[in-house]
């Protein structure tokens, strides 16, 4: 987060615009490790719910909702530093620890990663070539200058995209062919140590509720405790600089609050981080019988505020990069609430998985390369007993179903729920499905913008190379792409 460490002075304010995780992440570290007091830090998110991409809501009447879930496994050390620095809402523990004991008894071991042709393949073999192997040995060594702005699908032949391997590795990071090779490249590295498990989703670990509620209340409810400021509804429209020879501060933090505007002066003491840019800015719900619509001019305040920086200072990156090709990085996901125990009990009978036990199941004949997970239940605090809830979603939403004979695009929750029993062959149980369930779909236009193919510098920096400690400020503006 910063080059140097910093630690707090008397009068100095932190503000962080947006409030995902990493503003709150970077809030705790300020309090736990630098000596700030939580009502010097400001945080400022133009919602009016605190997580940003880590959400999860709803009721059992109206439905529940969560965009889309986190993979976590041992290896997230800087997760697992602050969380254990966290504890859970009922103060019994840290919330590291929770997480750990919880994965010891409920360990993921998937016997139906894949369901193909009506049945679960138990351990499905990766299905590489050796040229395919070489290609993958090669990628984890070779420099990323060299890869440039290349696609996975110049650095493999068309046959890989129909290795079991492929259906798996796409489905769990959310990769597709056009993404960028250097991102591939990334993710083979960082988790190579889990491929021997890859088939059974060995490794990989849960949080007990979804991560809003087991993650991002604790997180808060330690936050506000010590006084940090969380400010809602608050959109933050620009940031006003002071350029000189040497650099460039942030002035002032143009903001508005109740359709109301309102400046923040910045004092020659105070810290600006700034998350620019949103996977989820511009997300649509649907409903059980309607279909969520894509808006392509949704790009939000959280685009736009890294678009007005970005006109002003190259070293801000190129927003547009990732912003302007929502073809590319559009998908859907779907959350479905259950009345009826059928749907989750014929899962457990297909696969032999308790909910919790599986992970996410993908259906690799699926037009729309539709993948589903159940949790243990309940997945929400609130959930009662009765209700069931699990998520899924598609990466080819473009194309017909092939049960439902429309795009999962113009589909109702009703339309992605028939699709979805037809590939498990439970036609004859939907319609005791459907008249008992919710689905609302939600579609996002910038879900993998993070995955485009990318030129050096379309990134920022997280401390861009003009803003630095002057006279005037301090400003630390932290890309959250």
């Amino acid at each position: 987060m910063m080059t140097q460490k910093r630690t707090a002075q008397d009068g100095m304010k932190v503000y962080l615009i947006g409030g995902g995780i990493a503003s709150l992440a970077a809030a705790a570290f300020l309090i736990r490790d630098a000596g700030f007091k939580g009502h010097d830090i400001i945080i400022l998110e133009e919602s009016k719910m605190i997580g940003g991409s880590l959400d999860a809501n709803g009721s059992p009447e109206s439905g529940y909702v969560m965009r889309g879930g986190r993979m976590i496994e041992s290896k997230y050390l800087c997760t697992f530093d602050l969380f254990s620095s966290i504890p859970t809402l009922d103060n019994s523990q840290s919330v590291t620890d929770e997480i750990f004991a919880w994965n010891k008894t409920m360990k993921t071991a998937s016997r139906c990663r894949l369901f193909r042709d009506g049945k679960s393949v138990d351990a499905p073999l990766f299905g590489l070539s050796e040229s395919h192997i070489l290609t993958i040995e090669r990628l984890e060594a070779e420099p990323e200058s060299l890869l440039g702005r290349t696609a996975i699908s110049d650095q493999f032949a068309p046959d890989f995209f129909k290795a079991d391997f492929w259906y798996m590795w796409c489905t769990t990071f959310a990769f597709q062919p056009w993404h960028s090779a250097v991102e591939f490249k990334r993710y083979l590295v960082r988790f190579t140590h889990m491929i021997s498990g890859f088939s059974t989703l060995g490794g990989i670990m849960r949080t007990v509720y979804n991560q809003y509620d087991s993650l991002v209340r604790p997180l808060r409810h330690w936050l506000e405790e010590r006084g940090v400021q969380v400010l809602l509804n608050t959109q933050v429209l620009e940031l006003t600089t002071l350029h000189a020879a040497d650099g460039f501060a942030v002035e002032q933090i143009m903001c508005e609050r109740s359709n109301s505007p309102h400046a923040i002066r910045v004092t020659s003491s105070d810290l600006v981080f700034a998350t620019l840019g949103s996977m989820t800015e511009g997300s649509h719900f649907g409903a059980m019988d309607r279909p969520a619509i894509l808006d392509a001019n949704s790009d939000g305040s959280a685009w736009s505020l890294w678009k007005k920086l970005a006109a002003r200072e190259p070293d801000w990156g190129n927003p547009e990069n990732f912003s302007s090709h929502i073809e590319a990085s559009k998908w859907l996901s779907f959350t479905t609430t259950l009345h009826t125990s059928t749907f989750f009990d014929s899962i457990r009978d297909l696969t032999g998985n308790a909910p919790g036990e599986g992970g996410l199941i993908t259906f690799p004949e699926s037009n729309w390369l539709v993948s589903i997970v159940l949790p243990h239940q309940p997945h929400f605090m609130d959930q009662p007993q009765g209700v069931d809830v699990f998520w899924g979603y598609s990466l080819f939403i473009d194309q017909p179903g092939n049960f439902v004979k429309k795009p999962m695009a113009e589909c109702t929750g009703r339309e992605i729920m028939t699709e979805i029993m037809g590939h498990l062959r439970l036609s004859e149980k939907t319609t005791d499905v459907l008249s008992k369930c919710i689905c609302i779909p939600c579609i996002m236009p910038f879900i993998t913008s993070q995955f485009l193919p990318r030129s050096q510098g379309d990134r920022p920096a997280i401390i861009p190379s003009r803003s630095k400690e002057s006279r005037l400020h301090r400003p630390i503006l932290r890309n959250g792409r």
